[in-house]
């Protein structure tokens, strides 16, 4: 099982709109490294969901429900989607302060590649948003 983190500015699409529709095709991902972090993405694989813009925090758990397949958004290219299920919601948003001050979460890509969409978390990160949220 690989770990992920998705971002969305919930002015678009917030965690409250994930769970009302009680899953959702992560469309309109438009960036390479994005899409072949969507390609990698498994059944089963847990993914965090992010408020970007307005919020900045880590507010849910989800989990990828069906593996990549043409997104229908896409005019053009190679683009793909995948399902995403909601889990829960944390019990509390962990925010980009709380991760930037976290020792273990140096290394994060959404400190390292802020403008990424999709990306991959180690175990040991997701483990460590997780923990902040208690």
């Amino acid at each position: 099982m690989k770990h992920w983190l998705v971002k969305q500015e919930p002015s678009a699409y917030s965690w409250d709109d994930f769970v009302r529709d009680g899953r959702t095709a992560w469309t309109g991902v438009r960036n390479f490294q994005a899409r072949n972090n969507l390609l990698a993405m498994r059944c089963g694989d847990r993914v965090l969901y992010y408020h970007s813009v307005v919020g900045k925090a880590v507010v849910g758990e989800s989990e990828v429900v069906a593996e990549a397949y043409p997104d229908p958004t896409a005019k053009e290219g190679d683009w793909v989607c995948v399902d995403l299920k909601p889990d829960k919601a944390l019990p509390r948003p962990v925010t980009l302060e709380e991760i930037k001050a976290a020792p273990k979460l140096a290394g994060i890509a959404l400190l390292r590649q802020s403008r990424l969409s999709v990306m991959p978390l180690t175990a040991a990160e997701y483990r460590a948003i997780i923990r902040l949220a208690k």
